[in-house]
């Protein structure tokens, strides 16, 4: 499911063989048994509520990906679209009388709706040119509605924002969704509707001259397409989506605030997509599920989760543009060689190494964090399930000979690494 494909002109149309169907929808069914078997492992509320919260983060970055990946528009302000479907769904929720006529399992498709609605009024001027000038134009009519939630209570709800009960819609199928495995169910068939209309569309002439356009305005031009509409239809199926994410938050939570529309709702979703890799169409898929994992679970136990997720968007970008799907990605040649497992050895050498030099140096952090902001005469912490007292030298002596053996075994056995990763490539370089 890679938003990178070839076709080979010289063969001509034909219909695809069931090998070949069987080959496409096989990924779909798996996700589909695979999210119907979770709820039976983690059956908590805890783990359904963040595994709902992945499921919407998930349709939001897909949302977000049909902007940045296929047609190269930056947006700061694409929050805006997923919180306005969400209100509009709280509105919905509150008028009793209709929604007491309706299942709520469509709730989502009228938060797509009004999503929609506001990305075609807001398209109409901001997709004239891509680049810069659509980035800070999305950037200050984010700021603008964000501002303005606060103003216009009515729609928005102020400070407070607006909440609403689910339960008051129409049973369906005699379900009114007050556990939260069903409202998993609801958002897990939302997630793979949503995801295999976005692959569809990206497989549409709309979703591929969005990728020409992204890559060459001019010559999409010059060959009859207007790089403008392009921009502006793949704005307004992401607005859709990105509504029917709103939706899916409105079920989940019954509640939306200021915090669904503003710059770090809309900041978030960017790295979200970035972290998992914009160039495949997976990409934000793993980008949404590692962090919701980094979110909520490394929140429960330190308070820089924030840090850490922002130093992980910055390595990635540094060293692995293409994200965590680049990075998985990058072994396909050597799969496909029947090398890959000349890798393993190397990898365990550097990697356990590195990763342990990281938990060091992740150690010396919270250390120096607890030392400077834990209450006066608090001097014991707990880290790695062990408590001690902070103000000592001993621990950070540990700590920082940890960082350095680890760091130092992992740049020792990285000339290593590279010998075999070379090794693992070079028929597919012979061949080429």
């Amino acid at each position: 499911m890679t938003g990178q494909t070839k076709t080979n002109p010289s063969k001509t149309a034909q219909s695809a063989p069931t090998g070949s169907v069987l080959f496409a929808v096989l990924p779909w069914i798996l996700a589909a048994l695979l999210l119907a078997v979770l709820p039976q492992v983690f059956s908590n509320n805890s783990a359904l509520t963040i595994m709902n919260q992945m499921s919407i983060t998930i349709v939001f970055a897909l949302a977000y990906n049909m902007l940045l990946g296929q047609g190269g528009m930056l947006s700061f302000g694409h929050a805006v679209y997923a919180g306005v479907g969400g209100f509009a769904c709280m509105h919905i929720m509150n008028t009793s009388e209709f929604f007491s006529s309706i299942p709520l399992v469509i709730l989502p498709f009228f938060g797509g709706l009004f999503g929609m609605a506001f990305a075609a009024l807001i398209g109409s001027f901001s997709t004239r040119t891509a680049g810069t000038t659509f980035a800070m134009i999305t950037l200050g009519l984010g700021e603008l509605i964000a501002a303005s939630s606060l103003i216009f209570v009515a729609f928005f709800g102020g400070e407070g924002g607006i909440s609403g009960d689910r339960t008051d819609a129409l049973p369906f199928f005699g379900e009114q969704f007050l556990q939260q495995e069903q409202v998993y169910y609801l958002t897990a068939a939302w997630v793979l509707i949503s995801a295999a209309s976005m692959y569809l569309w990206s497989r549409t002439p709309v979703g591929r001259m969005a990728n020409a356009v992204r890559d060459n305005p001019e010559r999409a031009e010059f060959l009859g397409y207007s790089a403008r509409w392009v921009r502006y239809y793949s704005f307004v199926a992401s607005g859709f989506f990105a509504g029917v994410s709103g939706g899916l938050f409105a079920i989940n939570y019954e509640i939306l605030t200021e915090e669904n529309l503003n710059a770090v709702s809309s900041g978030i979703i960017l790295l979200v997509t970035f972290l998992g890799g914009v160039g495949f169409f997976f990409g934000p898929i793993i980008g949404a599920i590692t962090f919701t994992l980094l979110q909520t679970v490394l929140s429960l136990s330190t308070e820089l989760w924030a840090f850490y997720a922002g130093t992980l968007f910055v390595l990635t970008v540094m060293f692995f543009p293409g994200g965590l799907a680049g990075l998985i990605m990058m072994h396909l040649p050597a799969l496909r060689l029947g090398k890959l497992g000349l890798l393993v050895v190397p990898y365990i050498k550097t990697l356990v190494p590195g990763a342990i030099g990281i938990l060091g140096l992740a150690a010396l952090v919270e250390m120096t964090f607890h030392y400077r902001h834990a209450a006066v005469g608090d001097h014991e912490m707990t880290l790695f399930w062990t408590t001690f007292d902070n103000h000592t030298l001993l621990p950070w002596i540990i700590a920082g000979a940890i960082t350095l053996i680890g760091f130092g075994i992992a740049r020792a056995t990285a000339p290593a690494l590279k010998d075999a990763w070379n090794e693992a490539n070079t028929a597919r370089k012979a061949q080429s």
